[in-house]
């Protein structure tokens, strides 16, 4: 059937790289706006369209897929605001036609750059060729005022009409939805009451140690998508001696109680392999149990995980709570 070859495939990953380390000569890391912190790669395959070695030379950006892919599949996009992003069909297929001037913005805490296909404004209103110092090492805002005012007036505008309008996300966590068997709820999203505290301040690959005092727990804001029997299996360390904690997982009254009966040890690991010292927590390979099963209701709640007996110092380390629903 060929159905490989009528199957746009898309490869494109996170920007920018978490640490100082060689860039591709390009300003900037994860969590900047300069080039090297938001520019990635983006690889499209369609062997029945594209030709091999098809480039796309205007600069594009993550919200170009949705158009770009619709189109490809002959989709109507249906939004009731304009999108900013456009197909790029034209390019891949390498059709011939109008492509008007843009200006892609990135924004991220406030900081703000502007790139044209040939400059780029800096968060601090500095220019920068991109075409002859792509390293960004050049400010020539006083020798080409004209393009660095039009680009902060754009800067200005795009703040008032799309940053305004980013508010704060206070949804609850989705778990048990109805169309997918697992949930993962991981330390990353919960928020630490008592002493607990998180291997890193950044939460990415995190856990929680000092699980020490009864006041100790857990809680992620969760809503249950679907009623349902669920799987808890438990990833965690805890060293020997001080095995034996109860812990007790609910929500909205319903209750899974668990005793840890066997100790597990878990260092830390990948330091020695690292050329630089990752800024993000480092990973220890944790022990999984299933705690048993609990029947959840659909609605919103506070997921909780608390301990009921703590006989050893401490309860245990926590990475990762994973639901399966039940037929």
């Amino acid at each position: 059937m060929k159905i490989a070859d009528d199957t746009i495939v898309v490869f494109f990953h996170d920007n920018g790289p978490n640490g100082v380390r060689w860039n591709g000569d390009m300003k900037g890391r994860k969590g900047s706006t300069d080039e090297g912190g938001v520019r990635s790669p983006l690889l499209v395959r369609w062997p029945n369209k594209i030709k091999n070695g098809t480039q796309i030379k205007p600069i594009a950006a993550a919200i170009d897929l949705l158009p770009t892919l619709a189109d490809c599949a002959g989709i109507p996009v249906v939004s009731k605001k304009k999108l900013d992003g456009r197909s790029l069909k034209r390019f891949l297929l390498g059709q011939k036609g109008q492509w008007k001037e843009r200006i892609i913005f990135s924004h991220w805490r406030g900081r703000v750059s502007a790139r044209t296909q040939t400059h780029r404004l800096d968060h601090t209103g500095k220019l920068f060729d991109m075409t002859a110092d792509p390293g960004q090492r050049k400010d020539i805002s006083k020798t080409n005022p004209a393009l660095a005012t039009r680009l902060r007036e754009e800067v200005a505008r795009w703040k008032k009409t799309v940053v305004v309008e980013l508010g704060k996300d206070t949804r609850a966590f989705v778990i048990g939805h109805p169309d997918f068997e697992w949930t993962q709820i991981p330390a990353r999203d919960a928020t630490a009451h008592g002493g607990l505290k998180r291997s890193n301040r950044f939460p990415n690959c995190s856990y929680f140690t000092n699980w020490t005092k009864l006041d100790d727990q857990l809680i992620w804001p969760a809503e249950v998508g679907a009623d349902g029997r669920f799987e808890v299996t438990l990833h965690y360390a805890v060293p020997k001696g001080s095995e034996g904690a109860v812990l007790e997982l609910s929500h909205n009254g319903n209750k899974l109680r668990h005793t840890i009966e066997h100790p597990h040890e878990a260092p830390a690991r990948g330091q020695k392999h690292d050329r630089v010292p990752r800024a993000e927590s480092y990973v220890k390979d944790f022990k999984s149990v299933n705690m048993g099963e609990i029947v959840l209701q659909k609605g919103n709640g506070e997921l909780t995980l608390r301990a009921l007996k703590i006989p050893g110092q401490e309860a245990l380390e926590f990475r990762l709570l994973m639901l399966r629903r039940l037929k």
